[in-house]
């Protein structure tokens, strides 16, 4: 069903049922949450559902999309400010707070999908391959930002570093996970940010101290 054509009724009903499914389907995995428990825990009917989403893909696919913008708004107003190593240092300060205010539990609920879904249904692997380039995105404007001012050298291959970034980020955050400390984040994301400062001009120097100088 087209979202466009909802009621304001019919929008709160279907975005209730989402916000039930992605919540059971991140602590169960998709394999363990079957529509009777969407349907009890969002106290809707099947013929309610069946409006909605025609078949289980479909509310998954509505689940994908809600992680995927509820991931990215979290990281605001960081994830859209890339542009210095000031603010990507800050964005890796607001990650790890972000795991540690988890006490490091659960995944990445984008990266966890992934994992679950992505040698099963070549649909939906496309549909969260399309949220992580959403976020790799951000990541690449920043530096292609700090590149055409001057601060990265004309070498940097931008599209690589924000590949790697979100690389080490989801890498950190399953480590974190697993270790329940989040260390791994922390090492990952500083080692990258590290590389990544290894590109910078005299300018981007300059501007990184001058930064550090203001703040002290």
């Amino acid at each position: 069903m087209h979202t466009t054509t909802l009621t304001t009724k019919g929008r709160a009903t279907r975005d209730r049922i989402v916000d039930v499914a992605a919540s059971l389907i991140f602590d169960r995995g998709v394999a363990g949450t079957s529509l009777d428990d969407v349907k009890a825990a969002a106290g809707v009917s099947s013929s309610q559902l069946y409006h909605y989403f025609g078949d289980k893909g479909a509310l998954v696919s509505a689940v994908i999309a809600h992680q995927v913008d509820a991931v990215l708004a979290g990281q605001e107003p960081h994830l859209s400010q890339l542009d210095s190593m000031a603010a990507l240092r800050a964005w890796r300060d607001a990650l790890v707070a972000i795991r540690r205010g988890l006490r490091c539990q659960g995944g990445c609920p984008i990266g966890s999908l992934a994992s679950e879904l992505a040698e099963s249904d070549v649909r939906l692997r496309g549909e969260i391959g399309a949220g992580l380039a959403r976020w790799e995105d951000s990541i690449r404007t920043g530096l292609r930002t700090m590149r055409a001012r001057g601060d990265l050298r004309a070498d940097a291959d931008v599209d690589a570093l924000a590949t790697a970034i979100l690389a080490s980020a989801q890498g950190g955050i399953l480590l974190s996970q697993v270790r329940r400390s989040t260390a791994p984040l922390e090492a990952a994301l500083d080692a990258i940010l590290d590389h990544v400062a290894s590109f910078l001009t005299p300018r981007g120097r300059r501007s990184v101290r001058a930064r550090a100088s203001r703040s002290t």
